[in-house]
């Protein structure tokens, strides 16, 4: 088996070997910080890119609390909603910036954290159902994008043709990241506009009906 045929299956398999926590899999009893960092560091562990890399943080979650991106605890203790959100925080953190992330999640926690029906453990499930459904696809872009690499730089010297291909292959990576990028921060921005928009139509609406 050549280098870049190893290579190559490593990266799928590291993909392949993602995965999420299933609601079922978070405790039905509330939990104290260091349980919350345990169990994150536990579960999501097959993200890490270096052993000693840090998962969730306490001062992480102190900060997402004192930024409004994640609801206080209740009474030091941590529902199974807040550690549905901190999942999606995680997922965030890498790409979104603090404010991002507010203006992302502040809609969805002002509206449905701790209510019955619809309700942050229903969102999530939604979610990832999708999510889920997409691992294969992105494995058979990534080895689609990794057989054009391959293709390129045929003329230049053996012992150098690797890296730039690997160059040319993480270039196709980024500029996908980029582009998606662009639509996450436009969709943030659309739908926080709409979201403050409705909140000062509602202020106005209260004023208006006061004697």
């Amino acid at each position: 088996m050549s280098t870049r045929s190893q290579i190559e299956k490593e990266l799928l398999r590291s993909v392949a070997g993602l995965s999420y926590i299933k609601p079922d899999m978070i405790p039905n009893i509330d939990l104290y910080m260091d349980q919350v960092t345990t169990f994150m560091n536990e579960h999501l562990s097959a993200s890490k890119r270096f052993d000693d890399d840090k998962i969730l943080t306490k001062t992480m979650i102190n900060n997402y609390t004192k930024g409004r991106i994640l609801p206080p605890p209740e009474k030091k203790k941590y529902s199974r909603e807040h550690m549905l959100l901190l999942i999606f925080v995680y997922y965030f953190k890498s790409i979104l910036s603090i404010s991002d992330m507010k203006e992302l999640l502040n809609p969805i926690t002002d509206k449905y954290f701790g209510k019955d029906e619809i309700n942050m453990e229903y969102i999530y499930e939604e979610v990832f159902d999708e999510v889920r459904g997409t691992f294969h696809t992105i494995a058979k872009d990534i080895d689609n994008k990794f057989k054009k690499s391959e293709e390129s730089f045929m003329d230049v010297p053996e012992d150098e043709r690797e890296m730039l291909q690997h160059f040319s292959l993480i270039c196709m990576l980024s500029f996908e990241i980029y582009v998606k990028e662009l639509l996450i921060n436009k969709l943030i921005d659309i739908d926080s506009k709409k979201y403050r928009e409705k909140g000062e139509k509602e202020k106005e609406n209260e004023n208006d009906s006061q004697p």
